[in-house]
């Protein structure tokens, strides 16, 4: 098969029942980013125009100067951004747990990396599957 999918399944499992659970599933969520060509957070730069794979960690409704603000922190094994969209209350499928695929420009806030309204694709569960 020429998958390189298979071959991580491979090395997860040799590992043993004993591993740490939080590592398998930042593993399974980088193999997932690495099959749709979704880059590392870790590895994006302020003003980058990137798709980005990953977990919605948390969700919270933050108004920004009055205006409606949803924020998710995505996470995908490596790190974390937090994806905010403008006026918005709340998205239909959007919500802690939820896989997905963002796209958009990273700007960097205070250290953190920050998405603006970002175009993004609900995906099937990665980590719990």
């Amino acid at each position: 098969m020429g998958s390189s999918k298979p071959a991580g399944l491979w090395k997860r499992a040799f590992r043993g029942l004993a591993g740490d659970r939080d590592q398998q599933d930042a593993e399974v969520l980088q193999d997932f980013a690495q099959d749709c060509g979704a880059r590392s957070i870790t590895g994006c730069h302020d003003r980058e125009v990137v798709t980005l794979y990953g977990t919605l960690r948390t969700i919270t409704f933050s108004p920004r100067g009055g205006v409606p603000a949803l924020e998710g922190e995505l996470y995908d094994g490596t790190g974390t951004v937090k994806l905010v969209w403008l006026g918005r209350r709340k998205i239909g499928g959007i919500h802690a747990g939820s896989d997905l695929i963002a796209s958009g420009r990273i700007g960097v806030v205070d250290g953190d990396r920050v998405m603006f309204n970002p175009r993004y694709e609900l995906r099937p569960q990665a980590a719990n599957g």
